[in-house]
C-alpha cells in the first residue's frame, strides 16, 4: 500500500537527514541547521526508526552512507531542490489576481482596456478566465468575475453593479444600404437575423418559434458576423460602444432595457488582498463607465 502524507517524516528530520547526509558529519550539520549535534543524531535516529531502515554507517572517523541511505539522499536532495526553485519563484511573482468574465465581456469590454490596466497597475498580474460557466471563487481560485444576473445574488457573494443591459440592434453600414433607419421590426425580420446564446430576437419581434438565421454560442461571435455585413445582432449597448463610434456598426433599432444587468461579483470577505482589491476598484472605474 502506498504510504500516505500523514506518514512522511517530519520536515527537521529530512532535513537534519539532507544535510548530514550532504557533510557526512552530524557536527557538520548541526552547524548549518544552527541545532546541536546530539539534536542532529537523535532526529537521524528517530529516522531509522521511523522507517525500520539503516540510513548511516557509524565510522570511527565519520560517516558513510549506506546503499539505502544515498539512493533516498539523492531523491530528498531533488525534492528539497524543487522546493527551492518554487519558493524563488513565488517570491519574484507580480501580485496575481484572477479575473472571470464571460467571452463577450473579454472581447468587448476587458481587452481593449487591458493596456490602461497594466499602465495603471504595473505590480499585479491579470489572469483572465473567459467562461460562460458561473465560477465557484474557492474551487476555481477565481478573486473577481463580471456576470450577467437576473435574480438576486447570494449572501455569501459581495456585488456591484457595472451597467445596466439596454439592447439595440446592431448592422454593418453595408447591409443596410437605401433603408431609413431606425427600422420597423417588420424590415428588420426580412434582414438575416444572428442569434446568440440569449436568443432575444423572439422577444423582440414579438413572434412565436424559431425564427430563420445563423446561430452562435456567443455573443461576441455574433458581433463578428455583423461587422462582417452577414446580418443583424441584438446585443447590450456596451459591447458596441466603440464599434459604433468607429462606423464599423449602426444602430438599427431600439430594444430597450433587458432583463438582467452587469454586475461585478467577489465571494464576501471583511479583508480583501490589497491587488484584488486594486483590481475591483479598477473595474468599477473603467468597465462601469460603459453605459
Amino acid at each position: 500500500m502506498p504510504l500516505s502524507r500523514r506518514g512522511l517524516p517530519s520536515l527537521n528530520a529530512l532535513r537534519a537527514f539532507e544535510a548530514a547526509g550532504r557533510k557526512l558529519s552530524f557536527r557538520a550539520a548541526a552547524e548549518e541547521l544552527g541545532v546541536t549535534q546530539g539534536a542532529v543524531a537523535q532526529q537521524i535516529r528517530a529516522l531509522e526508526d521511523h522507517l525500520g531502515i539503516r540510513l548511516f554507517n557509524r565510522l570511527a572517523r565519520g560517516l558513510s552512507l549506506t546503499p539505502q541511505g544515498a539512493a533516498w539522499l539523492a531523491d530528498v536532495t531533488r525534492a528539497f531542490d524543487m522546493l527551492v526553485e518554487s519558493t524563488d519563484r513565488l517570491l519574484a511573482r507580480p501580485d496575481v489576481v484572477t479575473i472571470s468574465v464571460t467571452p463577450t465581456v473579454a472581447a468587448r469590454l476587458l481587452i481593449p482596456r487591458l493596456g490602461q490596466l497594466q499602465a495603471d497597475l504595473p505590480d499585479i498580474e491579470l489572469r483572465t478566465v473567459a467562461t460562460e460557466a458561473l465560477s465557484d471563487f474557492s474551487r476555481d481560485q477565481v478573486d473577481i468575475a463580471v456576470r450577467l444576473s437576473r435574480t438576486a445574488l447570494p449572501a455569501t457573494l459581495e456585488s456591484a453593479l457595472l451597467f445596466r443591459q439596454h439592447l439595440i440592434a446592431v448592422a454593418s453600414p453595408r447591409l443596410l444600404e437605401g433603408l431609413s433607419l431606425p427600422l420597423s421590426a417588420r424590415q428588420i425580420a426580412s434582414l438575416p437575423l444572428l442569434h446568440d446564446a440569449h436568443d432575444g430576437w423572439p422577444h423582440f419581434l414579438q413572434q412565436d418559434g424559431k425564427l430563420p438565421g445563423a446561430r452562435f454560442n456567443q455573443t461576441t461571435l455574433a458581433l463578428d458576423a455583423a461587422m462582417a455585413g452577414q446580418g443583424v445582432a441584438l446585443t447590450s449597448r456596451a459591447f458596441v460602444q466603440a464599434d459604433i463610434k468607429a462606423g464599423r456598426l449602426v444602430v438599427v433599432a431600439d430594444a430597450g432595457d433587458s432583463a438582467g444587468d452587469y454586475y461585478l461579483v467577489r465571494k464576501r470577505t471583511d479583508l480583501p488582498g490589497r491587488a484584488a482589491q486594486a483590481v475591483w476598484e479598477w473595474c468599477l472605474d473603467h468597465l462601469g463607465e460603459c453605459p
